[in-house]
């Protein structure tokens, strides 16, 4: 998304993610990729789990993750080792989600073109 952040904002869209990771770590991952949008903290997912959207790591996968250096409980906060599914929502100035696109397979993420189709289409 930071790719097609300029085309977002000429569109007159803001963008923001939203993430478990305490500010700190927010800070790195901003910093590592150069990103230049908001990340905002939800604590222990919270909000995700309020959209339907949290679903906790399994401790096989848990294991997994800690052998890459994937401590959730320390990025995150708690000891909850829960994530957010991935989503992406389009809202309109009204406060409307008028697009979606919602995925648990973290790995198929609509492309950027999709997102910017969205908003197009709010006209």
């Amino acid at each position: 998304m930071q790719g097609v952040l300029s085309e977002l904002e000429d569109l007159g869209a803001n963008l923001v993610a939203l993430t478990p990771q305490l500010p700190e770590h927010n800070r790195a991952s901003t910093d590592k990729s150069n990103l230049n949008f908001h990340l905002l903290t939800d604590p222990g997912n919270a909000y995700a789990e309020k959209l339907g959207l949290r679903f906790e790591v399994p401790a096989d996968l848990q294991e997994v993750y800690l052998s890459f250096g994937n401590d959730l409980a320390k990025f995150n906060g708690d000891e909850s080792w829960t994530l957010p599914v991935p989503a992406r929502f389009v809202i309109d100035r009204g406060g409307i989600i008028r697009a979606t696109d919602i995925d648990a397979d973290y790995t198929q993420r609509p492309e950027a073109e999709k997102t910017l189709d969205d908003l197009r289409s709010l006209g």
